[in-house]
């Protein structure tokens, strides 16, 4: 696993700091104390002390054997590997005639020769192809209102997304559940259980890559549907967003201090919202963000 650094005045405080930006709790994480402030006169102390940490690794379950997949599977198997001949004899037909198939199975016409236009008879093709044409103009056109409502709710886009992480959590070797909330289209799935830092990752990478999974799985089960998807595991996205707006606080206080912008590192774009929204609600300062993914950043400005 990754290691974080941080220094600070005390090795509590160092401790604290590295557990922010892990985004664990103490008893998911191991230290080492790099350097401690050293006694000075008067009872001062000189220097900082310099921590690194990291989230504790869980051992992970061997994997079992999977059951040999049935007639099932091999029926499947069977009219996969026909739809693709048909698939095949439709777009070779499709070639002949003039047209091309796009990725998103639309026919568009495609520019021949003159002398081959004849081999069509009066023109018959460049017809197909003007019919084709006009019908895709026409799908394109309709507005979100015209098309059909979507046949999967936000509950059973919920209930996926339990099981996809219930049985993540299982399969990482630790203890936990999964409780999901839903507010209309808004879902929310909360994991909660022991030994879930690896889940987490350092500054919550993991998890946000385990959500865009979760998000693919969804899709892919039940289609497209109107949702938007959020997973926590362990309360880390509400200790990050205090942690944050903290941070925010003392950047704001810097900038007013020196009357010069900061600019902070990159940041993820959830991120950035908490550090915009908190910094929105302080007197004398103002931020934008610059830059591209991965690397746009906040810049903090004196209002």
């Amino acid at each position: 696993m990754e290691w974080v650094e941080t220094t600070a005045k005390t090795v509590e405080q160092a401790q604290d700091a590295a557990l922010d930006r892990l985004g664990v709790a103490a008893d998911e994480a191991e230290f080492e104390v790099l350097e401690e402030p050293r006694p000075g006169l008067f009872g001062r102390t000189r220097g900082e002390a310099r921590v690194r940490a990291r989230v504790k690794p869980a051992q992970v379950r061997p994997k079992q054997e999977r059951r040999r997949r049935g007639s099932k599977d091999k029926a499947k198997s069977s009219e996969t590997s026909n739809a693709k001949q048909t698939s095949d004899s439709s777009t070779s037909s499709e070639a002949d005639a003039g047209t091309s198939v796009d990725t998103d199975g639309s026919a568009t016409a495609t520019t021949r020769p003159a002398a081959d236009a004849s081999k069509n008879g009066n023109g018959r093709g460049s017809r197909r192809r003007s019919d084709r044409t006009s019908n895709k103009s026409q799908e394109q056109s309709m507005s979100n209102d015209d098309r059909e409502p979507s046949p999967v709710s936000p509950e059973e886009v919920g209930a996926a997304a339990v099981t996809f992480m219930d049985g993540l959590v299982d399969a990482f070797g630790a203890t936990g559940s999964s409780e999901l909330q839903v507010d209309g289209i808004e879902l929310e799935v909360h994991v909660q259980g022991e030994e879930l830092g690896l889940l987490v990752g350092p500054g919550g990478r993991t998890l946000n890559a385990i959500q865009d999974l979760v998000r693919v799985s969804a899709q892919r089960r039940l289609g497209d549907h109107e949702t938007r998807l959020r997973v926590d595991v362990a309360g880390y996205r509400a200790r990050r967003n205090d942690a944050l707006g903290r941070f925010a606080a003392d950047v704001a206080a810097s900038v007013r201090e020196s009357g010069s912008p900061r600019a902070l590192e990159p940041m993820t774009s959830a991120d950035r919202k908490v550090i915009h929204d908190a910094l929105n609600e302080l007197d004398g300062v103002s931020s934008r963000s610059e830059g591209d993914d991965p690397n746009r950043r906040i810049v903090v400005v004196p209002a």
